[in-house]
């Protein structure tokens, strides 16, 4: 559940450097934050940690500012990525590159390791509110390549604003940012009843549909899709539906995607591949994977052998052997003793791919 990090009021505000950062000072990093003298003075921020990343909600009715000169970061030099979403109020940033203005709605990314000042100003009806993400920025680039050093701003889509709020985004950006801000609520306001890894799961999720947004706006003008790339996506598609079908056949599938035979290996062949390398390449790979990843109690080498559409549990043997270097079986056996090292192996080699040119057939 979610837990305070800080309250101020009339009678505490002026402590508000001394709290901010809870408890035992482990939250955000080193800056100066105050609060403005006003008449109604009510700050709350609530904190849900989910493994390294917390999820804040931040509730106001006075204006709050936080500076980080270079100064605090020399004392402290953690690099803290926070991805804001505005609700109520203005979020103004600015630095020595200019500054950027998010409002309800829009969505805002700041990193910690160059100077800078932010400013969260409350609406007509004296409130700010925000939704935000710490994230270790090590941790976001895994997501977002871009440099976050100016601050990285999203409008949402929102067609009302002039350039001064940023670029314009196309109003599908919209509810992709809605989807990833609704998912850290429902993880933000969870009971208990949501474990951790899903809790980690959906908060990855989001912070993957907040990097799509992202390279949305880099790429303003997507170069349209060729009649043949969607087909090849049909034709893929359609493979991975029906894998486990041992009838799977280059007939099958170009009856089912409405071309020709002719036509599908012509779109293989931009793929770099034929109907049965591709084929035999996904159902092993499956099988390693699900080899490497279950127990022998739970579901037997035969049916992870029809599961993934071969016909017979000692075919897929010989052609496991063939390819990985060792039996099922043993390679099971590997997994459950080392399983990093079973996580680590590469794709299927080429001895396979040779193979399935010269002996493979698909019925």
């Amino acid at each position: 559940m979610a837990e305070t990090l800080f309250a101020l009021d009339r009678r505490n505000f002026r402590d508000c450097q001394q709290v901010f950062r809870g408890d035992r000072q482990q939250e955000y990093y080193r800056g100066e934050f105050w609060v403005e003298d006003a008449p109604n003075v009510d700050v709350r921020s609530e904190r849900k940690a989910v493994g390294a990343m917390s999820i804040i909600r931040q509730r106001s009715a006075s204006n709050l500012f936080f500076r980080r000169s270079r100064r605090h970061i020399r004392e402290d030099a953690t690099d803290l990525s926070i991805i804001w979403f505005v609700r109520r109020g203005v979020l103004a940033f600015s630095n020595q590159f200019g500054g950027k203005v998010a409002r309800p709605g829009d969505l805002m990314v700041t990193r910690s390791m160059s100077p800078f000042l932010i400013e969260c100003r409350t609406d007509g009806d004296e409130v700010h509110e925000s939704l935000h993400v710490t994230v270790p920025t090590h941790v976001l680039r895994s997501h977002i390549a871009q440099d976050m050093d100016a601050g990285l701003h999203i409008t949402g889509g929102r067609p009302e604003l002039g350039p001064e709020f940023g670029p314009e985004l196309g109003p599908e950006l919209g509810p992709e940012l809605g989807i990833a801000e609704r998912m850290l609520s429902e993880v933000f306001s969870d009971d208990g009843r949501l474990g951790d890894p899903s809790a980690r799961l959906l908060v990855d999720t989001a912070i993957a549909l907040v990097a799509n947004a992202l390279r949305s706006r880099e790429e303003r003008r997507p170069c349209r899709q060729s009649i043949a790339d969607r087909r090849l996506e049909e034709v893929l598609r359609f493979i991975e539906v029906h894998l486990s079908d041992p009838q799977l056949s280059t007939a099958m599938v170009a009856r089912g995607c409405g071309i020709s035979p002719r036509y599908l290996s012509f779109l293989l062949r931009l793929r770099e591949t034929s109907f049965s390398e591709l084929v035999w390449d996904q159902r092993l790979e499956k099988a390693r994977d699900w080899l490497g990843r279950t127990d022998p109690r739970d579901i037997s080498i035969s049916e992870i052998a029809y599961g993934v559409g071969f016909k017979s549990p000692a075919h897929f043997s010989r052609m496991f052997k063939r390819v990985f270097g060792a039996n099922p079986r043993d390679y099971r056996g590997d997994c459950g003793a080392e399983p990093a090292a079973c996580d680590g192996q590469g794709a299927v080699d080429e001895a396979f791919v040779e193979l399935s040119r010269a002996t493979l057939l698909l019925q």
